[in-house]
Formats: structure tokens, sequence, C-alpha cells
């Protein structure tokens, strides 16, 4: 059975989703349908968090190596097949378990600015209502309370420590079987980046995939009705008349471009900011020397 030879790690809220799209584009490369199956993370176990209403919401996973291996069974002739899951960063048991699995995987990772990276996550539950305070520093002061009782939104400020998610990756795998991104590069130039990774993954860097379009975007929706029935008509699952009617690739786009028009972008206050740099000043000091990459950036 075909087992993946690439992973994308994360980090979540750092453009993993629209890598996963520009990656798929290209012939030599198979991404898994699922784009976030998280078998390594989540094998023999159910994925359940709670909300901080109290309700559980169950995510999909998969969780048996046969299920898992079922991802790849589409893959012909391509030579870079891979995944993207962007727990894989936080979760302790996974360098161990990509190892076991496939001990040459070649490891990608995207990092964004810490604090950017927190707001963003934090917008994205406020947009899909998993977040119920509107008040960004009201919601990190409960994080401490959040994780000890298991809530979805308790990790904006944990995820950031990019520097101790890391290191276990660099224990486990050789350095050159990692690759290390920066989303700001990512951002400005989208398509240097892509290239680049086709390289790392030994496949043709001269094939040109579409990177016009932003994927999972954060903010808060101007108006929630059309939130909704954005977010509904991209289910498999949404038999809509629309479906029919128009070529998938054409309202994809379409609807990709109007969700993003429908968000309205938050600011984060300095002040907030401030504090949060000195919360990270350590972990962003000891990355920048392990990767040696400027990340000056991230401290101002």
């Amino acid at each position: 059975m075909k087992m993946p030879n690439f992973i994308i790690i994360g980090a979540a809220k750092a453009g993993t989703t629209s890598l996963y799209n520009y990656l798929k584009q290209h012939p030599q490369i198979y991404m898994s349908p699922e784009k976030e199956p998280g078998f390594f993370a989540y094998e023999g176990k159910n994925r359940e968090h709670c909300r901080p209403d109290g309700n559980v919401v169950k995510f999909f996973s998969i969780t048996s190596i046969e299920a898992y291996q079922a991802q790849f069974e589409g893959v012909s002739n391509e030579t870079a097949i891979g995944e993207a899951t962007p727990i894989y960063l936080y979760n302790s048991r996974v360098p161990e378990r990509i190892q076991q699995y496939i001990p040459n995987a070649k490891v990608i990772a995207i990092l964004r600015d810490p604090i950017e990276r927190a707001f963003s996550h934090f917008s994205h539950y406020v947009r899909d209502r998993v977040e119920p305070l509107a008040d960004f520093s009201q919601a990190i002061q409960e994080a401490e309370v959040r994780i000890r009782n298991e809530l979805l939104s308790g990790h904006y400020i944990d995820y950031g420590f990019y520097y101790a998610h890391l290191k276990p990756y660099f224990q486990r795998f050789d350095r050159d079987q990692i690759r290390i991104y920066l989303y700001q590069d990512f951002k400005a130039n989208p398509l240097c980046v892509v290239q680049d990774i086709f390289r790392f993954l030994n496949v043709d860097d001269t094939f040109t995939p579409d990177v016009s379009l932003k994927y999972n975007v954060s903010g808060i929706p101007r108006n929630r009705a059309l939130h909704t029935f954005l977010t509904n008509l991209a289910s498999p699952d949404n038999k809509s008349l629309l479906k029919l009617l128009f070529p998938e690739e054409l309202l994809w786009r379409i609807g990709v471009n109007l969700y993003n028009w429908n968000l309205n972008k938050q600011l984060l206050e300095p002040e907030v900011r401030r504090q949060l740099i000195e919360i990270y000043r350590e972990d962003i000091l000891k990355l920048q020397d392990q990767l040696q990459q400027d990340l000056s950036k991230w401290l101002e």
C-alpha cells in the first residue's frame, strides 16, 4: 500500500490550506483527498474537543493505518506523495509516529509571526462561532483554564512556541529532510516558495501553479447568512443546483473570492502585541538561532 513521502506539519493559520491547493496542481504531486487526515496525531483516538459553551465538537480524522493508506490509493505516476495536517506541529507524539511509519519522509512547515498567528486563530474561531468572546485579550487570559478543561479554544498562545514544537522533529529527522518557510515570504511571493518546495520534493520546478486564490482566510463575516451559504456550498455533501449549472472549478473560484470578500479583518491592539512579544521573545530567539533566519520583525 502507498504511504506519503512528505508531510506538511503546520503551522495552523500560516497558509497550509493554500499550500495544499497549490501543490496538488502539480502533475507529479499527489495530495491526500482529505486535506487534514490527522492520522499521526489521532491513530486509535476520537478527535473530540469541547467548546466554551460546553458542547462537544467532533472533527474528522483518520484513526487506522488501513484508512490512512486508502487516502493514497489514487496514486498513479506521481513521485511526490503528501498530506497536510497542521496539528502535527503541536502534538508531541507525532514526530515519533512519522519516523516509525515513514522514516525517510520530508517534513515541511510554514511559520507565521506567532502573535499574528494567535490573533488569526482567534479570528478564525470567532468567524466559525467556536469562540464566544469578541475580545482577544480576554480570551488569552482564559487560556490556562481552557487548556485544563480541554477546550478547543485554549491554544492560541501555546501553538506559537515554534522552537519548542520543532525541537523533536530536528531530534528525529536529518536536517536535509526538513524545510522551514516563513509565512511573510509565502504571502509576498507564493510562487517562489512553492517552486522551492518543488525542488525539495524533486519534481519539475518549472511548473507554474495558479497561486491567485487564498484559502481559509480569517475574519468576521460582514453577512453571516452569506458566510453560512458559502461554507455549506463548499461541502462535498452539498447537492446544490449551482453545482449542476456551473463547472466545479468556476464555482469554486467564485465562491472562494466571495467568501474572502465577505470577511472583515480585525486589528490587534498594540498593547496586546507588546505583551505577547515578551511571552514569545525567548522562543523566537532560540528559533532564530536554530533556523539561521532573521526573525527580528516578530519582535517589533
